[in-house]
């Protein structure tokens, strides 16, 4: 189920992000001071705490698991994406439940009902790329530095008619 992002959802979202952040950037930009000194979960969830407009923005994909012990059944938000006038500004999967259609699911959602049509994505994230070129969008060959790194982001729009 695909559902708008909560206050409840901050703590599970920012996990999801510097967890794959972690995984998907660090033989991107070998930061380590970054990556585990200053991207850490308690300060991601209290932006999503105290910015409604990044929330409101947000929409999370969640699935029912029941719980082995108590045996009752708990949401779990497996990925998020955020899209802002037309753009998918953040698209991440939990690790654990890559490759079970969650992010395809995120992203004709966000094609479908919230009009997304265009992104930006690291140059070297090639997986990433991939993944977007299975999904209708292709690049454009516009090409911006990332700000305060010698990486470069690349746009990419919808081709197809997946699109709403």
């Amino acid at each position: 189920m695909i559902r708008q992002a909560t206050t409840a959802d901050a703590s599970r979202m920012a996990e999801i992000l510097v967890f794959s952040k972690r995984t998907n950037y660090r033989s991107i930009f070998h930061n380590d001071a970054y990556s585990f000194g200053e991207l850490q979960v308690c300060s991601l969830a209290q932006t999503y705490l105290e910015d409604s407009r990044l929330l409101a923005r947000t929409w999370v994909c969640t699935d029912t698991a029941t719980d082995a012990y108590t045996k009752e059944d708990v949401e779990l938000v497996k990925g998020l994406i955020e899209v802002q006038d037309a753009e998918i500004k953040t698209l991440y999967v939990d690790p654990f439940f890559t490759g079970e259609g969650i992010g395809q699911q995120l992203i004709r959602f966000a094609k479908e009902n919230l009009g997304a049509e265009r992104l930006w994505v690291l140059e070297k994230n090639h997986r990433a790329i991939k993944f977007y070129e299975r999904n209708g969008f292709c690049a454009t060959g516009e090409r911006v530095a990332e700000d305060g790194t010698p990486e470069f982001l690349v746009e990419m729009r919808v081709t197809d008619s997946r699109r709403s």
